[in-house]
């Protein structure tokens, strides 16, 4: 049964405006980084002493954030409560040597990251966003918001296997976008022009972290607008739920018997195994650094870690109507009906039996209803940075989330209810 329509038109707007100003990774942790700052939240730098006052804070590292907010109340081995997610989508990232083309016209080279819906990204406007490193050192984001490249998809007259055998796509030969026509492919071409848009000068550029985006926005769609569609909800959602929960808990002033945390990481949809993905020393790093900073010892570290409770939040599968099989016969998540804890018993995701208690006891305090998701035996279960994120840390983690359909879509949907609902939950959760 679906949940009480709960709707809330400001969250849902607000979430919708995050997608759209969020195209890439680094994009997402500046804006998460901005609403914290809202909330009274600072950054402190990795390379500078840290001390042990409270108060909200945060590190910034590349396309990931992690933001922790120490109560007054809080001791060497007061314990966290943390909210895990992850920026990165799939999408077509710009090779070193971007500047291509053939038979007149002008390409862009593209690499394929994750596991996109391949089709999904054939005959859209697209842009481009991310980060450039400049001769000094510095980054610059930049992000050209407007139809610039399109992937043409080859028409139904030259291929009539489509019709009987489907679309078949090679991933090297049949994505890579037009930008232009020209019968010479000319080196620097894009950088050139990315440093004029920019304001930078000639030559200024000399490293890239690139990649295209659907400039189609965010939209409600349906008879009564009960659903939204947009970009990238796998995973911004749940960095937009957990950014907004968070910046609820810091703000309240009520007295908090655990230190909440946010920790958003890159690199979700390709192992998780960088600097800044969910199988490298960040998240370590911060936690320790907290306890040592507040006068900790290696005991208190230890204690600290054995009381924490991380809620891995990703979105998950709703039952599709055209695809009903292909999901578990007794468990169907539905759109508007709550967040959904996902559950695999060969530790694709995390939770367990005292995890989903953890999990029960946030909705019921929230008065947030969920629903469960296993997958269908006969089908391989994705995972997340939840059991990740347990094995390396010692933590106690819960796989939870907001059922979705199109995922790994350049355009997802979801429904108008689910993220407020979820937020919802994860302040219950950060709060204790």
């Amino acid at each position: 049964m679906s949940a009480p329509h709960r709707f809330d038109r400001g969250h849902t707007d607000d979430l919708m405006t995050f997608l759209a100003a969020s195209p890439t990774p680094y994009h997402a942790v500046a804006n998460t980084a901005e609403r914290l700052e809202k909330a009274g939240f600072k950054q402190v730098a990795e390379t500078d002493a840290w001390d042990g006052s409270s108060g909200g804070k945060y590190v910034l590292r590349g396309g990931a954030i992690i933001a922790w907010y120490v109560p007054e109340s809080a001791v060497a081995h007061t314990p966290y409560r943390i909210v895990g997610a992850h920026t990165d989508s799939p999408n077509l990232r710009v090779k070193p040597l971007p500047d291509a083309g053939a038979h007149g016209w002008r390409q862009v080279a593209v690499e394929i990251y994750g596991g996109p819906l391949m089709n999904s990204w054939l005959d859209r406007d697209l842009g481009l966003a991310g980060r450039l490193t400049l001769r000094d050192g510095s980054t610059r984001l930049v992000n050209v918001d407007r139809p610039l490249l399109r992937v043409p998809q080859l028409a139904i007259h030259l291929d009539r296997s489509v019709s009987s055998e489907g679309l078949k796509l090679d991933k090297q030969r049949h994505l890579q976008p037009v930008w232009g026509l020209g019968d010479t492919v000319r080196d620097g071409d894009l950088i050139a022009f990315l440093e004029s848009e920019n304001n930078l000068a000639a030559g200024e550029v000399t490293g890239w972290d690139l990649m295209v985006h659907s400039v189609e926005p965010p939209a409600y769609l349906g008879r009564d607008k009960e659903l939204v569609a947009g970009p990238r909800m796998d995973n911004l959602l749940s960095v937009h739920a957990a950014t907004a929960a968070l910046a609820a808990v810091a703000t309240s002033g009520a007295g908090l018997p655990y230190i909440p945390v946010l920790a958003a990481f890159d690199h979700e949809e390709n192992g998780s195994q960088s600097d800044t993905g969910a199988d490298g020393p960040l998240l370590g790093s911060v936690l320790e650094r907290s306890v040592f900073a507040r006068g900790g010892s290696y005991e208190d570290k230890a204690r600290a870690f054995a009381g924490t409770i991380c809620l891995s939040s990703d979105t998950g599968h709703a039952v599709h109507p055209n695809y009903a099989e292909r999901h578990d016969p007794t468990h169907h998540p539905r759109i508007n009906g709550g967040p959904i804890l996902k559950v695999n018993v060969n530790n694709r995701y995390a939770t367990d039996g005292s995890g989903r208690a953890v999990w029960a006891a946030a909705c019921e305090k929230a008065n947030v209803p969920f629903q469960a998701f296993v997958s269908n035996n006969s089908m391989p279960c994705g995972t997340t940075i939840g059991p990740i994120t347990a094995a390396r840390h010692g933590i106690k983690t819960v796989d939870i989330g907001v059922a979705i359909l199109s995922m790994h879509s350049a355009r997802e949907l979801c429904g108008v209810d689910d993220p407020h609902l979820l937020t919802n939950a994860l302040v219950a959760f950060l709060e204790g």
